[in-house]
């Protein structure tokens, strides 16, 4: 109960009574499009696709999945155990 009251800390992950890691690569994904600078939001959590690796640029080595939306292409990146994703608008 004391991690709760840590600075910074909004919950615990897990199943059950058990708690489990959020794979650090998973993590630094997201925070390398929050450093990016470039647009994000929240996405629906994706379950399939192709996951794909950017090759260069400001999300050089991260990994996405590309899906289309309104004729536009974006990169999803997700946290699997939160369920959540975020996309990157105006992929080229």
């Amino acid at each position: 109960m004391a991690i709760l009251t840590t600075p910074g800390v909004a919950g615990i992950v897990g199943f059950g009574n058990e708690t489990v890691p959020i794979p650090e690569g998973e993590i630094e994904t997201v925070r390398a499009v929050l450093r990016s600078g470039l647009a994000a939001e929240p996405y629906p959590f994706v379950r399939e696709g192709q996951p794909v690796r950017i090759s260069s640029g400001s999300l050089e080595g991260q990994e996405g999945i590309p899906a289309e939306k309104k004729n536009e292409w974006r990169l999803i990146v997700s946290i699997t155990m939160l369920q959540r994703s975020v996309f990157r608008r105006d992929l080229p």
